[in-house]
């Protein structure tokens, strides 16, 4: 933020973990003192509205806004709305979502779809068909099931693909080290994504929205594998891009090595056009101004 020219302040704030309800013991200390913080922060800034980025992280701010009787602006990423996303929601301007089907679960809430905003450098392409690259990812901390699936089944993808462009993610590192190959192209971490897909042809990853909209932004077919963690919340994202004809999916409890490459060979050349072509149609590479457009449009209310 400060590279970037603007001011940054911080609250410090922790979330609320169900998974772990032990952890919570510092909650009742941390909320006030996150939101005594906020409110210093609103006040002394004086916005003329706040925009909430999803996650407990917003919280405190949101909550001073409110208090404040400053109008603010919610944007949940995932189909289905977080926890702070729906307790703050009855009092936002707008929340502005990412994949359609989001809107049916924020009832008597005004939705805007813009999509995610994303960096800079995710392009349009029409992707080779059959694709000729392979892009697997798990993300900045990879996947273990997606990572021994791509590695058991790693001899048949490099005789069916010119490159296997493989993002391991940290966890991975050893793995990518050990399986170098011919045609393998395996690393821990990537800084450049836009670089990657623009690479690709077909994307094998988790449904992380901010993977599905990269892929979407430059008109990739999917193959997802929506992890079972936060309450299985990326099934939702999934099925999102498996109704727009965009993605196919896989279960995380069925991904092997053999039904990976049986997925990929069950897209033929036809189904592969229609994907990308639906992938292109829910991409929104706008996204950041679409966003801005909402903030003006409470602004100038």
């Amino acid at each position: 933020m400060p590279a970037a020219g603007f001011e940054l302040q911080t609250v410090r704030v922790r979330g609320l973990d169900r998974d772990a309800p032990w952890k919570n013991i510092a909650l009742p200390v941390l909320v006030p003192l996150a939101l005594r913080s906020a409110l210093r922060i609103v006040d002394r800034f004086r916005p003329d509205v706040v925009l909430g980025m999803g996650g407990y992280v917003m919280a405190p701010p949101v909550a001073a806004a409110r208090m404040r009787r400053i109008p603010y602006v919610l944007h949940e990423k995932d189909v289905r709305p977080g926890l702070a996303t729906r307790y703050f929601a009855a009092n936002a301007a707008a929340v502005c979502t990412t994949l359609p089907g989001t809107e049916e679960r924020l009832r008597n809430v005004r939705t805007v779809l813009t999509g995610v905003p994303l960096r800079e450098g995710f392009e349009p392409r029409t992707p080779d068909i059959p694709p000729r690259r392979l892009l697997v990812t798990g993300g900045s901390q990879g996947a273990r099931r997606l990572n021994e699936a791509t590695w058991a089944a790693l001899d048949e993808l490099c005789a069916r693909f010119e490159e296997v462009i493989h993002v391991a993610g940290q966890q991975g590192k050893d793995g990518v080290e050990r399986h170098a190959r011919e045609r393998y192209s395996g690393v821990a971490f990537a800084e450049d994504m836009p670089a990657l897909m623009a690479r690709a042809d077909l994307v094998v990853s988790r449904a992380g929205v901010s993977t599905i909209s990269e892929a979407a932004a430059v008109g990739l077919p999917m193959i997802l594998v929506p992890g079972t963690f936060g309450g299985g919340h990326q099934e939702e994202n999934a099925a999102a891009m498996v109704a727009a004809g965009a993605a196919l999916r896989i279960a995380d409890e069925e991904l092997t090595g053999e039904s990976l490459v049986r997925a990929i060979a069950s897209l033929d050349a036809s189904r592969v056009r229609a994907m990308a072509k639906a992938s292109a149609a829910t991409g929104r590479r706008d996204a950041a101004q679409r966003v801005l457009r909402v903030l003006h449009e409470v602004v100038r209310r």
